[in-house]
């Protein structure tokens, strides 16, 4: 959460990476290139194109080296501001981010049943 905390909300992918990540880092977001400097990329990019922009942890799973994150993300200037989230990260055995995989969906204007996505 402080890995996401930092690149994310702080808008310091650089230091996160710097900070928490391992020898590697594999991404399986299509939109996102693979590697620990494209992450790095994206996110800095992200942060200009998106001031503003939040996540809030809504639930945490971890398992072995595991750590599944359920998010809301806020993106203020976006068309679609909000968004559902789960995060995957795989870490190493010296706890460092190694791996991730996410799937995202926009929180509808209007929904079929009174339950939240969150």
């Amino acid at each position: 959460m402080a890995f996401y905390d930092l690149m994310f909300n702080q808008c310091k992918p650089r230091e996160a990476i710097e900070r928490y990540a391992g020898a590697s880092y594999t991404q399986h977001n299509p939109h996102v290139a693979d590697g620990k400097e494209a992450f790095i990329l994206y996110f800095e990019e992200m942060a200009q194109k998106y001031p503003g922009k939040h996540v809030s942890f809504k639930r945490s799973v971890a398992e072995g080296p595991l750590v599944v994150l359920h998010c809301h993300q806020s993106w203020p200037t976006d068309e679609d501001k909000d968004w559902a989230g789960i995060d995957i990260f795989r870490f190493d055995a010296d706890g460092k981010v190694v791996e991730h995989w996410d799937v995202l969906q926009v929180v509808p204007s209007e929904a079929k049943n009174q339950n939240t996505m969150f």
